[in-house]
């Protein structure tokens, strides 16, 4: 039997003023009857229930709220878990691959799924990195779209124009069960590492995804060391519920986007200042600085812009990042001694002196930049890479959900205006 409710509950349920409760009537997104005395209105409780869900818009936080289930990841005031299991104790016990499987599949493989080396695999490419490859008409496709930027192009703007590129090699997209997912979702990544031009150190062997991408990032040879820390960081970013980037992404994928694009529109969205782009930011400020004495120049400079400090604070973590905690953590135990860590400390320490917010995420991948010697701009494409495994993480739940996002606008400007009529 329907259960029927008035106006201020349902409003107070949906968490939105009774005025724009009736926009949402006068626009076909909410039903409604009048009660026996035909004055008040009623709501269907359960269609009120559904709109909370997965459409509710709400007033009083900083731009609107879209809800959407998930079983990917829970983010708390402390923690992130992807599929109940915490993320930064996944992050120095895993390997990317093996949490992008978790958050794809549901479950995570054997650790020793992707350790397979030059020395039990044939001596080509394709051979080596049999499970996470992209076809030979991929990457020729992806190195020649990047080849053709200008030099000092960034490497995210790289990846932008190698997912596209990728894109068209692939006639298989459109498959949209999940097993086909997978399978172009070890090939996309794999692609989108691998098109990247290496930045001077030979091409590893494997199919460890962060020793490729540390190639491309890092000049000097890389150790074994750094790769874990990079692998780390790729497990820290690999998602964050419904961050902006994944909203756009889940958007798309609703819609029936192939993998491909929905990457590309999390690209898109990512590369703000807000965002992933913070993390650049963040490397530039630190760029600034020569020595830890410069941290309170740096500081009160970007102050007295106006401008907020980069790579610092969040919306979720008001005590912390947890993510950029352990990263910061792992960088100090890689390299004790690097006077860019100092560097970021006492940039760190100035803005605790100024009350400022504490780091994130995009701050601890500018300073494993720094530390490591990796070029400008590697931040964004770390960012970018293990988010990846996110985006097309959150695409397979929209393609099994099949029902489009279309979240509606409460219109919010002058009433009807009538033109006069003029003279015949």
């Amino acid at each position: 039997m329907t259960e029927w409710i008035g106006a201020a509950e349902a409003a107070e349920r949906l968490g939105i003023k009774q005025a724009s409760l009736y926009a949402y009537v006068s626009r076909g997104v909410l039903s409604r009857r009048r009660d026996t005395d035909g004055r008040a209105s009623l709501f269907d409780a359960e269609e009120v229930a559904l709109l909370a869900r997965h459409g509710r818009p709400r007033r009083g936080t900083p731009g609107a709220e879209l809800v959407i289930e998930s079983e990917l990841t829970e983010i708390t005031s402390t923690t992130q878990r992807y599929r109940g299991h915490d993320a930064t104790s996944l992050a120095l016990r895993r390997t990317f691959q093996e949490v992008a499987m978790l958050l794809w599949t549901g479950a995570l493989p054997g650790p020793d799924v992707f350790s397979r080396t030059v020395a039990d695999a044939g001596d080509s490419e394709t051979d080596r990195r049999s499970r996470w490859s992209a076809t030979p008409a991929a990457l020729a496709a992806g190195r020649a779209a990047q080849a053709a930027l200008p030099p000092g192009t960034l490497p995210l703007e790289r990846i932008q124009v190698i997912v596209p590129a990728l894109a068209v090699t692939d006639p298989f997209r459109l498959h949209l069960d999940r097993p086909a997912v997978v399978a172009a979702g070890m090939s996309l990544i794999a692609g989108m590492t691998d098109a990247l031009p290496l930045a001077g150190a030979a091409d590893p062997a494997g199919d460890d995804i962060a020793a490729r991408l540390t190639a491309r990032l890092c000049p000097a040879p890389a150790s074994a060391d750094l790769i874990r820390v990079v692998s780390a960081a790729l497990v820290l970013v690999a998602d964050h519920e419904l961050a902006a980037s994944t909203l756009a992404a889940r958007v798309a994928a609703s819609m029936r986007a192939d993998p491909y694009a929905v990457v590309s529109t999390g690209l898109g969205a990512m590369t703000g200042a807000l965002h992933g782009g913070a993390a650049l930011g963040a490397e530039n400020m630190l760029g600034a600085a020569e020595s830890p004495a410069d941290a309170p120049r740096v500081v009160g400079d970007v102050l007295r812009r106006g401008e907020k400090l980069p790579g610092f604070g969040h919306f979720v973590y008001r005590d912390g990042d947890p993510r950029a905690n352990l990263l910061l953590r792992l960088i100090a135990e890689l390299a004790p001694g690097s006077e860019r860590l100092a560097v970021a400390s006492a940039v760190t320490a100035e803005a605790r002196r100024r009350a400022l917010p504490n780091p994130n995420i995009e701050f601890a991948l500018a300073v494993l930049v720094g530390v490591a010697g990796m070029i400008r701009g590697a931040g964004e494409a770390m960012f970018a890479i293990g988010r990846t495994a996110g985006w097309l993480a959150h695409a397979m739940e929209e393609y099994e959900r099949n029902i489009p996002i279309r979240p509606r606008c409460v219109y919010t400007g002058p009433v009807a205006v009538t033109e006069p009529v003029g003279q015949i």
